[in-house]
C-alpha cells in the first residue's frame, strides 16, 4: 500500500434501532479521517439486524476488490457483536491488505507498526484458541451422547417389529401401538412397512 496515494477510508457506522442515531459516531470517524487527509467512503448501517447487515457485507466485498485501503469505525463493538466475529472480520481485511482503526480504542492494525503485528498474532491465537475449544465441546458432547445412549439427540430405543405386527394384527391403529410401545409413530409406520 503506497503512502503516495490517497488512501481510500471505509467508514463504518452501524445502530442497532431505527430511533438510534449515528451522527455522533460518523462526526468523529470523520473528523480523525479527515484530519489523516484520507478520501471518505461511508457505510453506514440504520437498524441492522443480527443476521443482515448489508453495509458490512457491501464494505467486505469492496476490501476484497480493493476499492478501500483501510476501514475506520467509533469502537469496536459498532463493527461486530462477537470477539470472534470481530476477529474474522479482522483477519479478513489483513488479508485483503486492508487496514483496520477504531479510533476510540487506540486499534490501528498498520502493518509497518510492530503493535499492530503483535495485536493480529494475538487474534490469531483466540481464534484458533476459540475454535479448538469449539472442537473440544463437540467431541465431549458427542462421546456423552453414546455414553447415554444417544445418536442425533434421540435415544436409543430397543424396538420389537414382531409386538408392532401383533398389535397391528389386533386391530391397533399406528398412534396406540406407538403409544404402547413408547416409540414414535414414524418409527412403528416404517416397521409395519417393511414386514
Amino acid at each position: 500500500m503506497s503512502e503516495s496515494r490517497q488512501l481510500r477510508a471505509a467508514i463504518y457506522a452501524r445502530v442497532s434501532t431505527a430511533d438510534q442515531q449515528y451522527a455522533m459516531q460518523l462526526t468523529e470517524v470523520c473528523e480523525y479521517v479527515a484530519r489523516m487527509g484520507w478520501e471518505p467512503v461511508e457505510y453506514a448501517e440504520q437498524a441492522s439486524s443480527v443476521k443482515k447487515r448489508p453495509q458490512l457485507e457491501r464494505l467486505m466485498a469492496d476490501a476484497r476488490v480493493k476499492k478501500i485501503d483501510v476501514v475506520v469505525v467509533w469502537k469496536l463493538d459498532r463493527f461486530a457483536r462477537s470477539l470472534s466475529q470481530l476477529i474474522d472480520y479482522i483477519q479478513d481485511l489483513d488479508r485483503a491488505g486492508v487496514r483496520f482503526v477504531a479510533i476510540t480504542q487506540g486499534i490501528d492494525t498498520d502493518r509497518r507498526n510492530p503493535a499492530s503485528r503483535l495485536l493480529m498474532q494475538i487474534l490469531g491465537a483466540i481464534a484458533e484458541f476459540e475454535r479448538a475449544l469449539i472442537v473440544e465441546r463437540v467431541k465431549s458432547g458427542l462421546a456423552q451422547a453414546k455414553r447415554q445412549g444417544r445418536v442425533g439427540g434421540r435415544p436409543k430405543k430397543i424396538f420389537r417389529r414382531d409386538e408392532a405386527l401383533r398389535l397391528k394384527g389386533e386391530g391397533k391403529s399406528i398412534r396406540e401401538i406407538a403409544g404402547l410401545l413408547e416409540v414414535p409413530r414414524s418409527t412403528v409406520h416404517a416397521a409395519l412397512k417393511a414386514s
